[in-house]
């Protein structure tokens, strides 16, 4: 510890709202700590070309209430190849960085991992994902903002489904990870989510469809994870061919999930998990993501953080089953 003086600190891979009250923790407790801190501007990408700022307070004054990420982001295929990495490295040698605070996901903070191992630099992630998919942490910073924006869109689209009598399919995000789509079912009051966890067959297709016009219920809202093979519109086209009865519409949310100001949820968890940051600096941890778990800081290893089973209670799927009848 008594050999990092400057920080850097950089967005990478998908934004998420949240990241910038992140970049205002790290940078406000890196300073009033005594630490000079540096914004890395598009991720690896940034370090690699030295795309670098020194950072005061006044540079982040304001952003706790934005979404996106002022530092922007980008995915470096460069930063993939040994050669982009030592380019990196060199940038950090040059601008004098001893540390780096990566805000991220799963690949971010893979990344991270590698590049750390293979040139001995201290590295700290925060969970900046709207997935909620790594592993040691209850929530990540976006996943609550983009829960919240999903149940206002499904509100709005249920006002449509019930004026037509109509069945939607409503797409959402999350990648390898079911948590936004089964949440946000529960959330919005849908008749069922479709998730990688739980593989549906024609059979539970068929359940899904009974139980949504029950007790002259005449609409229904059916949730599905994103998935290049079986997203909303597969399920939809099928619902077409199997129930011709049912009149069928696809509303695929994508990036809007992503933008929008930070919920007051996410803002405490970007600034607990960035003020943590500095903490675990300062006490010679190295190689860790800091995570919130049952309302405590924790150090999570790179290793665990990125696993790709992070659990989900399967109490829910019971919630969501019983209070769709």
């Amino acid at each position: 510890m008594s050999k990092i003086k400057t920080i850097g600190i950089m967005t990478s891979g998908g934004d998420a709202p949240g990241m910038n009250a992140a970049i205002r923790a790290v940078t406000r407790a890196g300073i009033c700590n005594g630490f000079t801190i540096k914004g890395i501007y598009r991720g690896w990408e940034g370090l690699i070309h030295g795309d670098i700022k020194t950072f005061t307070t006044e540079d982040v004054s304001g952003i706790i209430t934005l979404g996106g990420t002022i530092l922007k982001t980008a995915r470096s295929t460069e930063f993939r190849e040994y050669e982009g990495r030592k380019k990196a490295y060199d940038t950090m040698v040059r601008e004098g960085i001893d540390a780096l605070v990566i805000i991220g996901g799963n690949g971010s903070l893979s990344g991270a991992r590698e590049f750390a191992q293979e040139f001995d630099v201290c590295c700290i992630g925060l969970p900046g994902t709207i997935d909620n998919d790594l592993y040691g942490t209850d929530s990540t910073i976006g996943y609550d903002t983009t829960m919240n924006t999903i149940m206002e869109c499904v509100d709005r689209i249920r006002d449509t489904a019930q004026s037509h009598e109509r069945i939607f399919f409503v797409e959402v995000m999350g990648r390898d990870a079911g948590f936004l789509a089964q949440n946000s079912a529960i959330a919005c009051g849908a008749e069922a989510a479709i998730i990688p966890e739980e593989e549906t067959d024609a059979d539970q297709l068929a359940e899904f469809m009974k139980r949504g016009i029950r007790k002259s219920k005449k609409s229904c809202i059916v949730i599905v994870s994103e998935s290049p093979k079986c997203g909303a519109m597969y399920y939809a086209e099928r619902v077409k061919k199997e129930f011709p009865e049912y009149d069928v519409r696809v509303s695929i949310l994508g990036h809007l999930q992503r933008g929008g100001s930070p919920t007051a949820r996410d803002r405490i968890l970007a600034s607990r998990t960035g003020v943590g940051a500095i903490e675990a600096i300062m006490q010679g941890q190295r190689n860790v993501m800091i995570g919130v778990r049952n309302n405590e800081v924790v150090y999570v290893p790179f290793s665990e953080a990125i696993r790709s089973d992070k659990p989900m209670d399967k109490k829910l799927f019971t919630v969501l089953n019983e209070l769709s009848i």
